[in-house]
């Protein structure tokens, strides 16, 4: 099983969104880091309600020269359907085949009401400007999660660090 740990780079991809193209990882190279932010499932409770924290701080979010990205197995229809109910700010990226998902060691088999399935666990992977993971954070729970991104931002940001 893949483990991203700090200074690894960042497995590359180049996926659909909902800005109506595909975007790439290295589209942020030099430019921004990268909130790379993998849910299961589009207006399920836990990813909602984690959605909606990230469009809350988003604007602490791109103080701190980041980007969120958001990436379930959803299609772009189910995308642009979550986004408009819930006035996110940021893209989401459909990863249908699983590749990225299974790139990034997040798809995984879960149980539910003992049931086995294939899905994503919701995972968080920060990336540096030069394509490097910052930090990662699996079995994501979904309170105080924020805080501890924008934290890690914070300090990735600190000339200091």
């Amino acid at each position: 099983m893949l483990h991203l740990k700090p200074g690894d780079p960042a497995p590359y991809f180049n996926l659909p969104s909902t800005e109506g193209r595909e975007i790439a990882l290295k589209e942020f190279k030099n430019k921004n880091n990268v909130v790379l932010y993998f849910y299961p499932k589009d207006d399920t409770p836990g990813c909602t309600k984690e959605a909606c924290a990230f469009r809350d701080i988003f604007s602490e979010i791109k103080k701190v020269n980041a980007v969120v990205l958001g990436v379930s197995l959803d299609s772009i229809e189910s995308h642009l359907k979550f986004i408009k109910k819930y006035a996110l700010p940021f893209t989401l990226l459909s990863d249908q085949d699983a590749s990225v998902s299974k790139a990034y060691g997040v798809y995984k088999l879960k149980t539910m009401y003992g049931r086995e399935f294939w899905g994503i666990e919701r995972s968080t992977f920060l990336i540096d400007t030069q394509g490097g993971i910052i930090q990662s954070f699996s079995r994501v729970k979904v309170d105080f999660h924020i805080d501890e991104v924008l934290l890690v931002l914070k300090k990735a940001q600190s000339p200091h660090r």
